[in-house]
């Protein structure tokens, strides 16, 4: 399963953009899911400073693939215009990084509340945030995640059929996290997967290098490769790092063995072997 495009969210291997490209160099990577960069939320950027980036980035070989936004991680209750605008700003910053993609969600769902009750709301801010890209050259993939509309693989499938224009990325551990079977996930959406998210986890949770949970990754991935895939992003989630809490939403928490590593970069590394441990 050779000839995979590697990908990573460079910044759980640490929040300076140097040490950044020191991890992906040194790891063999040369595509970048740019997320939290010097301690900031990519959406903080100026699109001067977005510029900088790619410019930085591109003289150590590197390739902005994705941004990885926070858009759609917040509660489908929320006022939606303030974020079309951040959306606006965070598709300008894309453009000037002449990146492929923009990651979002499909909005948090209150607690205990049913999530088909807000069907139409979903779809039609995502329907909006499609038309602003339109023309744009910037492909939109939903994330499956913890407490958002699309968090099963039901739900993805009706967003997927509902606006085909809207992509789709593959997280297996965050599928686990929901009891969603990941073989019966990807039955439902490969049609619609442009990339893949690299993390695994244990049924109860745990988050586990790729392959040493029940992702089946090793299976998924050859299903991936069949069908043309090529990009897969590391997220490694193996360690807490600067940040994290900003990522998930109150009491919607990924399980750690806060233990595991005892630094960023080492579990960062330990991600990126386990992976290629499957794919060489």
């Amino acid at each position: 399963m050779d000839n995979f495009k590697l990908c990573a969210f460079a910044d759980e291997a640490g929040a300076d953009v140097q040490n950044q490209i020191k991890a992906l160099k040194e790891n063999g990577i040369s595509f970048l899911e740019v997320r939290g960069v010097g301690g900031k939320n990519i959406s903080e950027l100026t699109v001067q400073q977005a510029l900088e980036l790619k410019n930085k980035l591109k003289d150590y070989g590197i390739t902005i693939w994705s941004v990885g936004s926070p858009i759609g991680k917040i509660s489908i209750k929320d006022d939606f215009a303030p974020h079309l605008d951040l959306f606006k700003h965070i598709l300008e910053i894309a453009h000037t990084a002449e990146t492929s993609c923009i990651r979002l969600f499909s909005f948090f769902i209150p607690a205990g509340e049913n999530a088909e009750v807000f069907k139409d709301e979903v779809m039609e801010r995502l329907s909006k945030l499609c038309e602003a890209a339109k023309g744009s050259g910037v492909s939109l993939c939903h994330e499956n995640e913890k407490g958002i509309y699309g968090d099963i693989a039901t739900r993805c499938l009706e967003i997927h059929k509902q606006i085909p224009e809207l992509h789709a990325v593959f997280d297996p551990a965050n599928f686990i996290q929901c009891k969603q079977n990941t073989f019966e996930a990807w039955n439902l959406l490969s049609p619609y997967v442009k990339y893949m998210h690299i993390k695994d986890s244990k049924p109860d949770g745990t988050v586990v290098p790729a392959g040493q949970g029940a992702g089946n990754i090793p299976e998924i991935l050859k299903k991936f490769k069949a069908q043309g895939g090529e990009v897969l992003t590391l997220e490694p989630h193996l360690k807490v790092f600067s940040g994290l809490d900003k990522l998930e939403q109150g009491h919607e928490r990924s399980v750690m063995d806060q233990d595991a590593y005892p630094t960023q970069r080492a579990a960062f590394d330990a991600a990126v072997k386990a992976l290629r441990n499957i794919i060489e």
